[in-house]
């Protein structure tokens, strides 16, 4: 059976499972439309919890990065798994004690007024929308590749999935869909790596198999570290960020993942609140199963890569003219990645080979070898997305291993897209239509505008899926920052400051995304231009528009307390209430509706 016909099986089998689920699992009430009824196990909660959180970008595009940037790379392993450790203490048990459906409404009941969460339902929804570019891009990247179809139509066909199993089940289809969606990207995820840790390294444990040595007894990160810097590229053990671009992007991320909404909301759906700071735990036993295992997949990647376009990193000789890999007797699955053009070849010097190799390098002695061999610059261009996803094809790995990476992909895609929708379809029909606009609404009618609501927003995110304002990770990084700088410091001083007013905290939010936002573009220039280079001599205090988050949130924070100095104080009744939040007892179901 051809590779192909494999896919379809397997990526078909999967669509079926989670299409029976979610006919299983259909919402009736909008109990279970928005928190799944509230009476999910912990374990279970952890487990769908982790299918939420762990994306496109964790998936794809992660190991991606870790692959090209090596060391610099494990911002984002401390900074995403750092923020589960910052939500399960900080904010997810008294959130679940609040016990209403959303985070605008927490915001809006706790500083008492519909201006913040109206706030709230802005930022949540430029959040949202920003992430969801990614995981859309992700589904595009997959099934373009893997069934062999445009990308247009690979969007359409996960956008109509999603759209079943998020609008037919809400809150309740998407949790048990994503328990199955969870099994399905983790088992995909460590097959391959089990094979390609054992072929280089001889154990089938990836994480040690990384500290272990090749066939010739040397340690395997030494051999990449000569691999690479052999090619002009840095050590692949030697950091590229300074440190203080280390600290802000990994201080953005962990606060952004406590911020984000759709990680949020899971914790609504446990009976009580020890069970929020539980499923938690849980959620970080099953993260830390695929994380711990991305660094080995992103360098055994990057070794496999390289010595398959350049034996001679193997065998000796980098520069020798049959070093280079014959274009035409390129592998398969090049052919293949190259149709999507996620790998791009250009013959600069006419010999017919590809020469793969960094001809940026400051090393004036290696781009003396490279122009005496005859090579005029790096010929080779693969988009850093691709990387898991090829891995098993450039280790030659069995067909049915490439099939079962291809569902483990969509999966992970589809899980994360379909939760984003979700709180974007609660935003606007709970928080802004329910609550603001329109308070006479009957319970169907909420429930059908929140089904329309996220008709609507799958179609904002296919767009966005086919026009992306970046790769998945980088996508992704922007929706941390803007999380971070925005809900997360108002959510945390709705729990610890009883005296934080309403005026303090819709001024912070919009500080907070305002600066943080603009920066973004003003370096990115997402849809636009950019306005200046996105180089470290132009950037403020040396910070990354990865890492700029922290500066919004501090921001944040610093004009939240200015303006609830100056402004009328916080009721009693409210102080009263963040008083009780903090109380770790008495909890009850799910209720605000």
């Amino acid at each position: 059976m051809d590779l192909k016909t494999l896919t379809f099986i397997v990526v078909g089998l999967s669509f079926a499972l989670y299409i029976g689920v979610a006919i299983w699992a259909r919402a009736g009430s909008t109990s279970d439309f928005y928190v799944a009824g509230g009476g999910v196990h912990p374990v279970v909660n952890g487990m769908a919890t982790a299918a939420d959180w762990m994306s496109a970008a964790s998936f794809i595009s992660m190991a991606g990065l870790i692959a090209f940037l090596g060391y610099g790379g494990s911002v984002y392993l401390m900074g995403w798994t750092g923020g589960y450790v910052l939500l399960a203490v900080l904010l997810a048990p008294y959130l679940r004690k609040f016990g209403k459906f959303t985070v605008p409404q927490f915001i809006g009941d706790r500083y008492y007024s519909n201006t913040a969460r109206l706030v709230a339902v802005i930022c949540l929804i430029f959040i949202s929308f920003t992430y969801v570019a990614g995981q859309m891009r992700g589904v595009g990247i997959v099934f373009s590749r893997f069934l062999e179809v445009d990308i247009v139509t690979g969007l359409l066909v996960g956008m109509g999935l999603v759209f079943f199993y998020a609008v037919l089940g809400g809150m309740k289809g998407v949790t048990y869909t994503q328990v199955a969606q969870y099994c399905v990207l983790i088992f995909a995820y460590m097959v391959p790596a089990i094979f390609i840790s054992l072929n280089l390294t001889g154990n089938p444990v990836p994480q040690l198999g990384l500290g272990g040595s090749i066939e010739t007894g040397e340690p395997f990160l030494n051999k990449l570290d000569a691999v690479v810097t052999d090619l002009g590229f840095l050590e692949y053990t030697k950091g590229n960020k300074s440190l203080i671009d280390v600290i802000a992007i990994t201080l953005a991320l962990m606060a952004g993942t406590a911020g984000l909404p759709h990680v949020i909301v899971r914790f609504f759906t446990v009976p009580k609140v020890r069970d929020a700071r539980s499923s938690a735990g849980w959620a970080l036993v099953f993260i830390a199963i695929l994380y711990t295992t991305a660094p080995a997949v992103g360098a055994m990647a990057r070794f496999n890569l390289h010595t398959t376009v350049n034996s001679g990193l193997v065998s000796g000789d980098a520069f020798a003219p049959e070093a280079a890999l014959q274009y035409e007797a390129r592998p398969d699955w090049m052919k293949r990645w190259e149709a999507t053009k996620l790998i791009k070849f250009e013959d600069k010097n006419g010999d017919g080979r590809i020469q793969y190799y960094n001809d940026k390098s400051t090393d004036t002695a290696f781009l003396a070898k490279a122009e005496a061999a005859g090579w005029k610059g790096s010929e080779l261009d693969v988009d850093r997305d691709i990387m898991v996803l090829a891995n098993p094809e450039i280790a030659k790995l069995p067909d049915w291993v490439i099939a079962l990476v291809a569902a483990g992909g969509i999966a992970a895609a589809l899980s994360t897209a379909a939760g984003l929708l979700l709180v974007i379809s609660a935003a606007i029909s709970h928080d802004l239509l329910k609550s603001i606009l329109m308070p006479d609404m009957s319970e169907k009618a909420e429930l059908a505008t929140g089904r329309v609501a996220a008709a609507v927003a799958v179609c904002v995110a296919g767009y966005l899926g086919y026009n992306p304002p970046g790769f998945v990770a980088q996508v992704v990084a922007f929706a941390f920052g803007l999380a971070c700088a925005s809900l997360f410091p108002t959510i945390l001083l709705g729990i610890f400051s009883k005296t934080m007013n309403k005026e303090g905290a819709i001024v912070g939010m919009l500080t907070g995304l305002i600066f943080t936002f603009g920066y973004i573009l003003y370096f990115k220039g997402i849809f636009i231009t950019p306005m200046a280079e996105n180089v470290p001599a132009n950037w403020l205090f040396g910070i990354s528009p990865e890492g700029i988050g922290v500066v919004g949130a501090l921001l944040n924070f610093g004009v939240a307390f200015l303006v609830s100095k100056v402004t009328a104080p916080c009721p009693d009744h409210i102080q009263h209430m963040v008083e009780d939040i903090r109380t770790p007892r008495g909890a009850g179901a799910a209720t605000g509706h």
